[in-house]
């Protein structure tokens, strides 16, 4: 039996310990609405750092409809959706985020969570549910995001799951790992644009697969909802996949610039998680008011402003990717809003973070567990309210940066 005493020394020593690994992280306060500059401790920073894709976090239409909506349906939702928490409001983003995605989906209908995690974690704890114990195998993405990891551990747990990873780059060898698999319940798991290299998934040759061999399709569309496809639907849109096997979850606190997220999927998978997806069940209902905005963001993303809002943003993407050059950090190749620059070491991260700081610059260092080991990095995010000048601006200043942390090396 372990002391609270004894618990509190373990925990002290176990920070300690993150902190000489240069693995703590630590909070930093901003006083500014999220926008391209932000207010932290009293300083102006430029911030390359959120997921505010299309830079709809403090659009004034939003923000009144925010206001508008707090005086329709108060601040509150009272209760879980299952109790009295599910309004009107809820009813209407459902309906329409359905519409969103009916061109790829049949009878789709969606379900909203108040976070992502939320929904990811219903999506495959609840679907591995439809399986007797020990009758589910999952096939998930290695590098997917922690909540489709921790979603994948707790069917594992619960019901005696079955778990394979997979290497989304290397879709051909997911046959050789799924072909032979005789349960009766397979589902394929993975990001659409994964969170810290920015890359997408082959989703085309995953729904193939997952055809082929009978298996539902998870996909976890959070930083491509809003951003990818002519409309914003998401990479669904961008490469033309229609199935019956699409379990879609979006997210609505990035591009969307509100908050929450949700499943979309035939409606006889939405009514299973309505009844056996935990988390949705236990959980209070996100304010109606947050719905009620997030009906706007859903009109602003499919709008013209919306279209000229992505358009600027893959301009910005075009010019990092044409104009960026390290001599010995690494740039991914990635076609989307999340631009990485790779440098390894967790000291080398840190050190050009710092280096940022000092220069007006908020670009966090992003090092393990979220990145494997070795590839620490800062996750550059662009945002449709940057300009190209902002961009070119940053570019100088990487330089330079990159120069300094060379030197420094050279004479340690």
């Amino acid at each position: 039996m372990i002391s609270t005493f004894r618990a509190l020394m373990m925990a002290q020593e176990q920070i300690v310990d993150l902190d000489q690994q240069l693995l703590k992280r630590k909070l930093r306060i901003t006083e500014s609405p999220c926008d391209t500059e932000a207010t932290v401790n009293d300083r102006q920073l430029k911030a390359f750092c959120s997921n505010d894709y299309l830079g709809l976090a403090n659009h004034p239409v939003l923000v009144n409809a925010l206001a508008e909506g707090a005086t329709l349906y108060g601040v509150g939702s009272g209760a879980s959706h299952l109790i009295s928490g599910h309004s009107i409001a809820h009813d209407l983003l459902e309906k329409r985020l359905a519409s969103f995605l009916e061109k790829h989906i049949s009878q789709a209908r969606t379900l909203f969570f108040s976070t992502g995690y939320l929904a990811n974690l219903t999506a495959i704890t609840g679907l591995t549910r439809l399986a007797p114990r020990g009758e589910t195998s999952i096939y998930s993405a290695k590098l997917n995001h922690a909540s489709l990891i921790d979603g994948v551990r707790l069917a594992s747990a619960q019901m005696d799951a079955a778990v394979t990873l997979f290497d989304h780059n290397a879709p051909n060898k997911l046959i050789d790992l799924i072909k032979l698999e005789e349960k009766p319940l397979k589902l394929i798991v993975t990001d659409g644009v994964f969170s810290m290299d920015g890359d997408l998934a082959p989703v085309k040759e995953l729904l193939q697969i997952a055809e082929q061999y009978d298996a539902l399709l998870v996909v976890d569309d959070a930083h491509g909802f809003g951003v990818l496809g002519q409309q914003g639907h998401g990479i669904l849109e961008q490469e033309n996949l229609y199935s019956d096997r699409l379990i879609y979850v979006g997210t609505l606190g990035k591009a969307a610039g509100v908050s929450g997220a949700f499943i979309c999927a035939q409606d006889p998978f939405i009514e299973w998680l309505i009844q056996k997806g935990r988390p949705y069940i236990y959980s209070t209902a996100t304010p109606p008011a947050i719905a009620h905005t997030l009906l706007k963001s859903l009109d602003l993303i499919e709008s013209e402003e919306g279209i000229k809002r992505r358009n600027n943003l893959n301009k910005l993407i075009t010019i990092w990717q044409q104009e960026m050059s390290f001599e010995t950090w690494k740039k991914v190749p990635s076609c989307t809003a999340i631009q990485p620059v790779i440098m390894g070491s967790n000291a080398n991260a840190l050190m050009a973070a710092t280096l940022l700081d000092l220069a007006g610059y908020w670009i966090p260092a992003i090092r393990p567990p979220t990145v494997p080991q070795g590839s620490s990095r800062l996750r550059i995010t662009f945002s449709a309210n940057h300009s190209p000048e902002d961009v070119r601006e940053l570019i100088i200043i990487l330089k330079a940066i990159e120069q300094q942390v060379s030197r420094k090396q050279a004479h340690e």
